[in-house]
């Protein structure tokens, strides 16, 4: 046996482990692009112990290499442990905390934001374990189509973890996914995942379907990725289900944007914190609740995913207006897609 093969053997018969947890309860939002994740997780950082709104693109990355088999499942969960530990740890000391005055995770847009100075100019280091252990913050992170690909985090962190899937209307969501798709895919500023197939670089989500992605415009792409995902996120989230070791919330956006109260109670009580001071006002800030679904606030970044205000009419104008999108920048085939995803979505949630 070579020295190769010893070394792989050798690796194999290790198990990577981290035991120990600094994090008690974290609240994950989740959701396809385009979704309306971003307005949710502002709301929920406004409830008790619950810190700033914040991604976790490193927990994202592990468990698409994991999908894709190139990470054991032992590592795979031992590094998201480690990483949610060490957000939460950099956190309560100050440090990799977003100043950018703009930005949805902000500190400037979180409802407590002088917490955040305070915490530079407090002592840390040692003394972090016990103010976690004596504060019992709960780490709030927003992923990116995570419930798909969910078994490290989700296996990783048990009951700690509550995720809150944010679902929406397909013809709500494929404008953002369209300019992803236009805007990020094969550019060098897009920090993703990809595969390589037949010598070009794909994004990990083509994974399957690789030659329908190639021969698709950038509107078919994002029917056909809102397909694929949609209905792996289906599956995961009904064997998780199954299993019942899971803490799931699915919270339909338009069901949400209405009528709110319901879903935030039961946050609530899965967190096991209370809705907060300020709650009231971030939701107004956000026009939550509203009487029109897509009247949401004009900040820029929405308008740079596609967000538009609406014209006025009805929900159904509005969706056709959608439906006309489509149709006029794709096949008959992708159209056929997304319109039995929008029948199937207004089936499961809205009828």
């Amino acid at each position: 046996m070579s020295m190769d093969s010893n070394l792989m053997q050798f690796n194999k018969e290790i198990k990577v482990i981290r035991q120990k947890q600094l994090t008690e309860k974290i609240v994950i939002v989740d959701g396809q692009p385009g979704c309306g994740k971003t307005l949710l997780s502002p709301i929920i950082t406004t409830f008790q112990r619950v810190e700033i709104l914040s991604y976790a693109f490193e927990v994202e990355f592990i468990c698409r290499l994991f999908h894709l088999n190139k990470i054991d499942i032992d590592a795979a969960i031992a590094m998201v442990r480690m990483l949610i530990d060490h957000k939460l740890y950099q956190t309560m000391m100050g440090r990799d905390t977003n100043f950018r005055y703009t930005d949805l995770s902000s500190v400037f847009n979180d409802a407590n934001p002088w917490r955040y100075f305070k915490r530079i100019f407090q002592k840390g280091e040692m003394i972090i374990p016990d103010r976690i252990k004596n504060e019992r913050p709960i780490l709030n992170i927003t992923t990116h189509d995570l419930l798909s690909k969910s078994e490290p985090i989700l296996s990783g962190l048990g009951d700690v973890a509550l995720l809150v899937e944010v679902v929406r209307h397909p013809l709500y969501m494929v404008k953002q996914q369209q300019l992803n798709m236009e805007r990020l895919v094969d550019n060098a500023r897009d920090i993703q995942i990809n595969i390589e197939y037949e010598g070009r670089q794909l994004p990990y989500f083509a994974q399957g379907w690789e030659e329908q992605f190639i021969k698709a415009n950038t509107m078919e792409q994002a029917v056909y990725c809102i397909e694929k995902t949609t209905l792996a996120t289906n599956e995961k989230r009904k064997m998780w289900k199954e299993e019942n070791k899971h803490s799931i919330l699915t919270i339909p956006f338009e069901k949400f944007v209405i009528d709110p109260w319901p879903y935030l109670k039961e946050i609530e009580e899965k967190l096991e914190t209370k809705i907060g001071s300020r709650t009231k006002k971030m939701m107004r800030k956000h026009k939550v609740p509203r009487k029109v679904i897509a009247d949401g606030p004009p900040f820029e970044i929405y308008k740079r995913c596609g967000w538009e205000p609406p014209m006025g009419g009805s929900e159904e104008n509005e969706l056709t207006k959608r439906r006309d999108m489509v149709a006029n920048n794709s096949s008959s085939e992708a159209l056929e897609v997304m319109d039995r995803l929008s029948q199937k979505y207004f089936h499961e949630y809205l009828s």
